[in-house]
């Protein structure tokens, strides 16, 4: 990661902030935090702010969702983007297994994954990771469920012509 460009999705949240903290501490040379909560963003942005700047690590701090390709290319594109460590998620199981939830959540876990994964592929980001949850293995819920949909298309990515790298990760 050392003097590479990589964005961070979920970056307000408890895995991608952990990221943040240890990528940083790789000194890439630009470290995007890509987030769809304020609140979250903020607190990982100002936590790391300063660290940054010491380490001449330009922190870019974005509010977004891996759901809208124009913002995902602009940002990958703006930010020359070479790694993406995918933690954006909607992950909490009593939340998402709501009635009233289950589409967001499978709209963002899975769609949000694979436009994320396109957008990457156009943009010739040489890696992505995905980080995924234990919960996927023989699903028993919607979060476990989306998230098993989710490494599906990223596993048939790697089928693909393309220049990046499809990877992932359970973490659980």
């Amino acid at each position: 990661y050392a003097g590479r460009n990589v964005m961070i999705s979920g970056a307000g949240g408890s895995i991608g902030s952990e990221l943040c903290r240890q990528i940083l501490a790789c000194r890439p040379a630009c470290l995007v935090l890509l987030d769809v909560s304020e609140l979250g963003l903020y607190t990982i942005d100002m936590e790391l702010r300063a660290r940054a700047k010491k380490m001449k690590v330009k922190l870019v701090p974005v509010l977004g969702t891996v759901t809208e390709d124009n913002v995902m290319r602009r940002v990958l594109t703006d930010h020359k983007v070479q790694i993406v460590l995918h933690a954006a998620a909607y992950k909490h199981v009593p939340l998402v297994e709501d009635t009233n939830n289950i589409i967001k959540a499978c709209e963002n876990n899975v769609i949000g994954t694979l436009n994320l994964a396109q957008v990457s592929m156009e943009n010739e980001v040489k890696s992505f990771v995905m980080i995924s949850t234990d919960k996927a293995v023989r699903p028993s819920n919607v979060m476990g469920a989306s998230k098993r949909m989710a490494e599906i298309l990223i596993q048939s990515l790697n089928t693909h012509k393309s220049n990046t790298n499809f990877s992932m990760v359970r973490f659980g």
